[in-house]
């Protein structure tokens, strides 16, 4: 497995990933045009700061994360997939994904990660609480925090300064 920077050139294939597993698997109510940072992740993602992660094995796409940073010292971690039968201890894709996204964080200057998700995803939860993200009120969140719509739980990572 190899992990690395991605970006529009892999724009097919991250739609594809991601809108399956939001959609068909876990029945989210959510559409490409809900989602217009897929399409355009230069701008979204790394123009402020940010970083968009894939996941490959064979050359195929198994898994992303990403980071918009918000502001000088906090980013909001996004479009952590990895597909289904990737999943798992075995494969450690998420970990690694994860790890990553921290370590470029450290080295970025950020102090504070946050995430929003939805209680349906309740292995994703128990992912970052193994991962020492503490859950939030919606309320306590910056107020510069880039909320997505269907999200109605909210984590919180500080970093090791």
């Amino acid at each position: 497995m190899q992990i690395q920077p991605i970006q529009n050139e892999y724009e097919n294939q991250i739609v594809d990933l991601i809108l399956n597993i939001q959609q068909k698997e876990f029945n989210v109510p959510i559409t490409l045009e809900d989602q217009p940072d897929l399409q355009d992740i230069a701008n979204f993602y790394y123009k402020p700061g940010g970083i968009f992660l894939g996941a490959f094995i064979d050359e195929k796409l198994v898994g992303t994360i990403a980071l918009v940073k918000f502001n000088a010292k906090a980013g909001a971690i996004r479009k952590m997939f990895v597909k289904k039968e990737f999943r798992g201890k075995e494969f450690n894709i998420a970990q690694q994904l994860l790890e990553q996204l921290v370590k470029y964080s450290e080295e970025n200057g950020i102090k504070d990660l946050y995430l929003g998700t939805v209680t349906i995803l309740q292995a994703a939860l128990r992912f970052y609480e193994r991962n020492n993200f503490v859950t939030i009120p919606k309320e306590t969140l910056p107020v510069d925090f880039p909320l997505m719509k269907p999200d109605n739980v909210f984590c919180h990572l500080k970093l090791n300064p």
